[in-house]
């Protein structure tokens, strides 16, 4: 598998309004867009640096993904994400040295990205998304 740098890191928050007034006001980065993803019940919010993003993380509904981890846990860092060369590959190879995935194949994500991820218990508790980009 060839990983070729961090994508992004998926932070989870309450509010992309409020949260994201830290990386605009405070860093004076700018967020280039805002993607609903259905499917995972989040708005996203895309906050580019150099070859990576941060992407702030909003629930739109009480019980998705986001909003139990920030039940869970509060606000904070949810996920890493690795730019792999071919996520098919990948997610092959993971699974031949018996690697527990969350995504046993690619599923859409937001900014038009292939990901999956790999379950926590493998990588000492973080989760680790994978993602391919055209």
């Amino acid at each position: 598998m060839k990983v070729k740098h961090i994508d992004h890191i998926g932070i989870a928050v309450k509010g992309i309004e409020q949260a994201g007034k830290f990386y605009t006001d405070i860093l004076g980065l700018k967020i280039e867009n805002v993607e609903n993803v259905a499917d995972q019940k989040v708005n996203v919010a895309f906050i580019p640096i150099t070859d990576s993003e941060v992407e702030l993380l909003e629930s739109t509904e009480p019980d998705g993904p986001v909003a139990k981890y920030i039940s869970a846990r509060g606000e904070g860092v949810q996920h890493i994400a690795f730019r792999v060369e071919d996520i098919d590959k990948a997610l092959e190879e993971l699974k031949e040295k018996g690697v527990r995935l969350i995504d046993q194949a690619p599923r859409k994500g937001a900014g038009g990205a292939r990901i999956a991820f790999i379950h926590p218990k493998e990588t000492n508790g973080v989760l680790v998304e994978i993602c391919e980009r055209d």
